[in-house]
């Protein structure tokens, strides 16, 4: 069978055949040495305005260039004598006020990428600009720490290449029943009872099989440990929602997983993004606010830290179409009870000095932060994970 065959008869990016001959013991398997710390990475996805989230209302730089989409000094969540949050994260605002968030401004990377596809393989892999990898920062953690796919979980359908090592890739999955029911199906029963064991050897579809039996015994295990447990919470009936209930779930359930990973689209906003930009934030500050709720009731809210990103900012000036364009550093937030330094980390943007192509330049490259995640929060040394040295900062 044609690897591409395979991979479209199956649907699967991660695998979900159920061979059990193969399912693994994973509490068995589980390194001794990994604690009980949870990071979930949550990305707003499309490059979210991060001057119009954390607004420089006294600046009169960015009223100048935004002339119609600026944010009004009367309808911010005034933080302090230079910024304000946009007024749809009223529910954000209230966890920043309990000492629940850092935010960190001007992170991004040195040359920045203005595609979206190649800037969020950058962060995804945690690579150079100029420099292309194969494998996630997040499945390199899988390959020499966790050992274990159940180490992250995606909530989607695909795994993104944050989550793949070279000999082990994380579980995609919204839903942990549904999964298990899919890898009982006639069809991947069949497909597996064709298989032998000289197909492991093989290099394309030796791969193939590998990956789906690992994720298939995952399944398995991800299934029984969290059918028992359902939130009480009432979530926002949105995807994001839905997502970050499916992430609570899992961590309340006691599930080993360390890492999950999860996504808010549709923030490349070129044009009329007022009122886009509002119901994005909306739903972010909603669906996070529950979530922070629903793991503080349960006991899991100080074992957690939540990091949100977006693979970059917009550019200072608004276009044509009442929008922005894609633009380089922006804002990036840390929730958990265990912050070094809860409120604002560093001094806003300068939107005078800016880089050559006339957008904001970066203070704080994002590998020192995931640096400071891996040793500080995760307990792990970062040579096998993170290319190049970075200093940590002092986060949690």
């Amino acid at each position: 069978m044609k690897r591409r065959t395979f991979i479209k008869r199956s649907g699967l990016a991660s695998g979900v055949l159920f061979v059990p001959n193969f399912l693994k013991a994973h509490n068995e398997l589980w390194p001794a040495n990994l604690g009980n710390k949870k990071l979930v990475i949550i990305q707003l996805s499309g490059g979210n305005d991060g001057l119009n989230t954390i607004v420089p209302y006294t600046n009169d730089v960015y009223y100048k260039n935004r002339v119609s989409i600026a944010q009004k000094k009367q309808d911010l969540l005034l933080v302090n004598d230079e910024v304000g949050f946009h007024s749809a994260l009223s529910n954000f605002k209230n966890l920043f006020d309990d000492g629940y968030v850092t935010i960190m401004n001007n992170v991004g990377y040195p040359n920045p990428v203005r595609s979206h596809f190649r800037s969020t393989d950058i962060w995804q892999t945690a690579s150079a600009s100029n420099e292309i990898l194969k494998t996630g920062w997040v499945g390199r953690y899988l390959d020499g720490v966790a050992k274990d796919p159940v180490g992250a979980i995606e909530v989607d359908d695909m795994l993104s290449t944050m989550m793949k090592g070279e000999r082990i890739n994380g579980i995609a999955t919204k839903n942990a029943r549904l999964l298990y029911n899919t890898t009982k199906e006639p069809y991947f029963t069949k497909v597996l009872e064709n298989s032998r064991d000289k197909h492991l050897s093989e290099h394309n579809l030796g791969y193939l099989y590998k990956t789906a039996i690992d994720a298939k015994s995952s399944a398995a295990y991800i299934f029984e440990k969290t059918k028992v447990y359902k939130s009480a919470k009432e979530y926002p009936k949105n995807a994001f929602g839905k997502q970050l209930k499916t992430v609570s779930e899992f961590i309340n359930s006691g599930l080993k997983t360390q890492i999950y990973y999860t996504s808010l689209g549709g923030f490349d906003t070129h044009a009329n993004q007022v009122n886009a930009q509002k119901r994005l934030l909306g739903t972010y500050s909603n669906a996070i606010a529950t979530f922070v709720n629903d793991l503080k009731n349960a006991g899991t809210f100080k074992d957690t830290i939540i990091f949100t990103f977006s693979e970059f900012g917009r550019r200072v000036k608004q276009n044509a179409a009442n929008g922005t364009d894609h633009g380089a550093a922006n804002a990036v937030f840390l929730m958990g009870e265990n912050l070094k330094n809860p409120g604002m980390y560093n001094a806003p943007s300068s939107l005078l000095d800016l880089d050559g192509n006339g957008d904001i330049k970066y203070e704080i490259d994002f590998r020192q932060i995931y640096t400071s995640l891996l040793k500080q929060w995760l307990q792990t040394d970062t040579e096998a994970i993170i290319s190049g040295k970075f200093e940590a900062l002092d986060l949690v």
